[in-house]
Parts: structure tokens; C-alpha cells; sequence
């Protein structure tokens, strides 16, 4: 007949398996992230209630008695079949993907990367790569799984969709327009240095001087490489920038930078970020769905003061 006397307890078993199969005390306690006082405790509250010594004490080790030995094989060869039992159990891991993301610089360092965070806690399965390039990501030819342009859309041979609108009004430091310097109309910008940064149709600057009635044809801009040189140089004092209000929320709300003519804001629905994917005839994977439902959900959030 079965037996009715209760087993020891599993932490028990578990701690003297480890120090056998270990044949240290020291040992079973690193894997089993506990103390060598413990481990000596549970073998010595094992051996009390089986009534027999299970290991042999020695100055600087210890071994099995035969009863310990006989045990042994019997208490690990029931773990093995609990280890066995739960890997067929457990689901599958999810296999983690690659996503590459094409998108610029400066809205990875200034919008994307300090919201990252939540998306990687919703999809730890997914692993962003962030490619930024101030030239187009090949989108079609498979260089990146989708991008994030800035622009007006409408490019050739990609799925558009608008993330979000952007504002654009002139910024730069406040230093900049200390004492009568500061502008009161839209011409008087024409005395500052311009700050642009580069771009393959470049349309910033042109779509607000239209819209507020500014002549720049003769005016030289200067050009800088990246957004982000753009930002600096107007933080350093350098010139006035077109700033993006998305790009440059944190320097507005500091004063770091301030609006040299508040009155002149170009709200242009059309000008924003944009998320390009394949043709819609490509389909669409698992991930480049779950990344863009993220971003409209965040960007949605992301109201503009």
C-alpha cells in the first residue's frame, strides 16, 4: 500500500538535490540564491525526519552516505522528470523579430527614444533597429521595414500615412535678441543668420516665408547637415532656426530657446510625419503593424501646446 506519510517539502528536496548532484553546500546555495546556513539547515531537517545521516561531514568537503547515495538517484532522477515534464508544458517562446526602421536623426534623438520604453515593455518579442539617414530609406527594396519621413508625403512608390502635423515657427536663443534686436515683423528676420538644415527637397523656410510674406530669394541660408546641428547652432546663438515644435517641446518649455515672432506659427496640415511602408499589395508583417499602431496611439497623445 502507498505510503500516508507526508513527503518533505520541495524546497528541501530541491536543496538537498542541489547539494548532492554540487557535493557542496556552497555551491547548491549560489544556484539556489540562498545561504550555505540554509542548505545545512534543510539537509539537517531532512535527515532528522528520515532518520538517517544523508551526507558524511568532512573538514573541507562532504560526500554521500550509501542511504545518501541511494536517495540521491531517486530524488534527482524525479527532478529531471519534473525539468522534462515542464519544458513540454511551458508554450514556446516567442520568437523575438527584427524591425528596421528608417527615420531621421533628429526625431529619433528628440521624439522617438524617450517614449521607446513602452513600446519595448508591450512587445519585448520585437527588436528595433533604428536606422537614422537624413537621405530616403529604400522602402520598396527592402532596406528598411518601413520609415518615418518628415515632409508633406506624396512620395512615389510607398504607403503613406500621416503620424502627426508639425508646427513650424521661427525659434532661436534668447540671447539672440537682446536689446533692440529683437524683431517685431517677419522682414526683420532677413537681419539674422537663417539656420536650415539639409534636406533632398528642402521647404521649410520657402512654405513660411510664402505664408507670411517674406522674400528670401536673396537670402543665404546656412546650411547645416542635420536637424540636431540646427538645434545647437540655435541654442549656441548662431542664427534663427525653423523650429519644429515637435522636435523642440523640452527647449521651448525651458526658455531655451523662444519664439522670435509668436504671432507668425505656420499650422500647415499638410506638413507633419509621415509613416511610409511597402504598397499596400505587399502586405504588411506582424511587427511593422504593431510598431505603427504604437506610434499613432503615442502620436495621438502628443497634443501640441
Amino acid at each position: 500500500m502507498r505510503s500516508t506519510r507526508p513527503l518533505p517539502p520541495l524546497i528541501t528536496l530541491r536543496a538537498f538535490e542541489a547539494a548532492a548532484r554540487h557535493l557542496s553546500f556552497s555551491l547548491a546555495a549560489q544556484e539556489l540564491f540562498v545561504t550555505q546556513s540554509a542548505i545545512s539547515h534543510h539537509i539537517q531537517k531532512l535527515e532528522s525526519e528520515l532518520g538517517v545521516a544523508l551526507f558524511e561531514r568532512r573538514t573541507r568537503a562532504v560526500a554521500l552516505t550509501t542511504a545518501g547515495e541511494a536517495y540521491f538517484a531517486k530524488v534527482h532522477a524525479a527532478f529531471e522528470l519534473l525539468r522534462a515534464g515542464t519544458e513540454e508544458t511551458r508554450a514556446p517562446a516567442a520568437q523575438r523579430v527584427t524591425l528596421k526602421v528608417g527615420l531621421l536623426a533628429s526625431f529619433a534623438t528628440r521624439w522617438l527614444a524617450p517614449r521607446l520604453q513602452a513600446f519595448s515593455a508591450a512587445h519585448p518579442q520585437i527588436e528595433l533597429q533604428l536606422r537614422p539617414d537624413i537621405a530616403l530609406a529604400d522602402v520598396p527594396g527592402g532596406e528598411v521595414d518601413m520609415a518615418i519621413r518628415y515632409g508633406r508625403g506624396g512620395w512615389p512608390g510607398v504607403r503613406a500615412r500621416k503620424l502627426m502635423s508639425e508646427r513650424l515657427s521661427v525659434v532661436c536663443s534668447p540671447t539672440l535678441l537682446a536689446g533692440a534686436r529683437r524683431p517685431r515683423k517677419p522682414q526683420d528676420l532677413l537681419r539674422f543668420p537663417l539656420l536650415a538644415s539639409h534636406a533632398k527637397l528642402p521647404f521649410e523656410w520657402h512654405a513660411w516665408a510664402t505664408r507670411f510674406g517674406v522674400d528670401l530669394k536673396h537670402i543665404q541660408t546656412v546650411q547645416l547637415h542635420d536637424y540636431n546641428i540646427v538645434v545647437e547652432a540655435a541654442l549656441a546663438g548662431q542664427g534663427i532656426a525653423m523650429g519644429r515644435h515637435r522636435l523642440i517641446a523640452a527647449q521651448l518649455a525651458s526658455g531655451a530657446l523662444v519664439q522670435a515672432l509668436p504671432d507668425a506659427v505656420l499650422d500647415d496640415p499638410r506638413i507633419g510625419w509621415w509613416l511610409v511602408t511597402p504598397p499596400a499589395a505587399t502586405g504588411e508583417s506582424e511587427a511593422v503593424a504593431a510598431f505603427r499602431g504604437w506610434l499613432a496611439q503615442t502620436a495621438a497623445a502628443d497634443l501640441l501646446d
